[in-house]
């Protein structure tokens, strides 16, 4: 028989969970990649489902050869048996015993069952989810996220409307945008709440990253080309329709972050697609007790969290698009390749790794500043009628009410006298604007479960906590 070799559960198979497999299988450890979807890729490289036929999936990304060449690499470790890959598993906790750990995951998309799977070591990539801020008419059908946007279009290969407006902030919403346009859309306008002279303040740290700034300069010029307006310094204030949206009204905003009166315009439109950025999914974090830093989980120079066998790498360390996390989860795969068959680290081996790294960390937190540096008072647009926890149907007035009348002063006693928070999401989606409505610290709370779960599930776990194991195949 041969010798048992070390298993890493890595969940997430994305842009970092698929360099992290790849670099830790391809060292001698056994990798089991977990992932929700079922195909590989995560958000960046999400790949149209295979029943609708695409002929060009690669007109509808950019860095295709990295991903064929993680694909490639990816078949390659599978068919030679040093990976395992499951996909359609939810992994809803991550808990310590015996000496492993034991990844739990609901399977499929009834997630009525459980199985889990025990590893040596496990590593977190379970990458970002987009931050929701409520307006007045944002609960209308045809009003969707900017990253739902581009799922539909890249999953789907369907639009989410014949004439669209994309808003918010941040750099996520050129691709959607010009994405968008190229796929057929008529896109109205990008409205853009922050304005150029946020990112002429940090030229120099934005000259740093080069490629990053000739990436969004050609999105700019592709916008230009598919003649899509682009207006700065505004906001979408409100969505109008009756069975869908019909059009938005959107207003520029003065210094202050308020809009400048008279120059608010109505734009018609069948869709909306907003951003307002991506907060790192850290869940299983949470319920592992890692630290945190900001909003990210804590990771050494190795990745490696505070809690032993434990690696983080991508968006849920931070977000900072794909490369950044190709990086991190190269230099996690090794650095636990390493932990686990009892060698040295090798700093040396994963350098450029960690020079990509940092030099993107560097530009992130530098593009985040200035973004974060152009106020945009979007809380006092939204009225006292309008829904902010979607799931509970608490409105903007029962949460002012608590703060107000009530007396509550931070999000936990919000959620307790409005139950703002308390349904299917937990929160997950409404804390931001919540907290921005209550004018309360953004804190999520730790959840031990990173997400609902059947009843059933928990009870069958609690009578025999390893049934169903699902265990690597054997070393060929």
């Amino acid at each position: 028989m041969s010798e048992r070799r070390p298993v890493l559960a890595v969940i997430g198979a994305g842009p970092a969970g698929l360099a992290a497999a790849l670099a830790a299988a391809a060292r001698g450890v056994r990798v089991v990649l977990i992932d929700s979807a079922a195909e590989a890729g995560g958000q960046f490289y999400r790949q149209p489902a295979r029943g609708l036929g695409a002929r060009r999936p690669e007109a509808l990304h950019h860095q295709w050869r990295t991903w064929k060449r993680l694909r490639a690499g990816l078949d390659a470790q599978i068919a030679a048996g040093r990976v395992t890959h499951l996909s359609d598993r939810h992994v809803w906790c991550v808990e310590r015993e015996s000496g492993c750990l034991i990844v739990h995951a609901l399977l499929g998309p009834r997630q009525t069952e459980s199985v889990a799977v025990r590893a040596d070591a496990v590593l977190l990539a379970t990458g970002g989810y987009e931050k929701v801020l409520p307006f007045p008419g944002w609960t209308l059908p045809g009003v969707v996220t900017a990253g739902g946007a581009q799922a539909l279009l890249k999953g789907g290969l369907s639009l989410p409307g014949r004439t669209a407006v994309v808003a918010g902030t941040g750099p996520l919403l050129l691709p959607v945008a010009t994405g968008l346009a190229a796929a057929g859309a008529r896109v109205v306008a990008l409205v853009e709440s922050a304005g150029p002279q946020g990112l002429a303040r940090i030229a120099r740290a934005l000259a740093a990253a080069p490629a990053k700034l000739v990436e969004g300069a050609a999105l700019a010029a592709r916008l230009a080309f598919l003649r899509v307006p682009v207006m700065t310094r505004h906001v979408v204030l409100e969505a109008y329709g009756d069975d869908r949206v019909e059009s938005v009204t959107v207003a520029a905003l003065d210094a202050d972050g308020r809009p400048v009166p008279g120059s608010r315009r109505r734009l018609s439109c069948d869709a909306l697609a907003v951003g307002h950025g991506l907060l790192p999914h850290r869940d299983l974090a949470d319920g592992l007790g890692c630290r945190l830093d900001g909003p990210g989980v804590w990771v050494d120079a190795e990745q490696r969290t505070d809690v032993p066998g434990v690696w983080a790498a991508g968006e849920s360390t931070g977000v900072g698009g794909a490369t950044l996390s190709l990086a991190e989860g190269h230099i996690a795969g090794r650095s636990a390749a390493a932990r686990l068959t009892g060698r040295a680290p090798d700093p040396d081996g994963w350098a450029p790794a960690a020079r990509t790294r940092d030099r993107l960390r560097a530009f992130f937190t530098a593009l985040d500043a200035a973004y974060a540096a152009q106020p945009v008072r979007w809380t006092e647009q939204v009225t006292d009628e309008t829904l902010v926890c979607r799931c509970e149907e608490v409105s903007a007035g029962a949460v002012r009410e608590a703060v107000d009348a009530l007396g509550a002063g931070d999000l936990r006693t919000v959620k307790l006298l409005t139950r703002a928070g308390m349904g299917w999401c937990q929160g997950r989606m409404c804390e931001p604007g919540v907290a921005g409505v209550a004018g309360c610290p953004l804190t999520p709370a730790r959840r031990l479960l990173a997400r609902p779960v059947p009843l059933g599930v928990l009870a069958a776990q609690a009578e025999s906590p390893l049934e169903p194991p699902i265990e690597p195949p054997a070393n060929p």
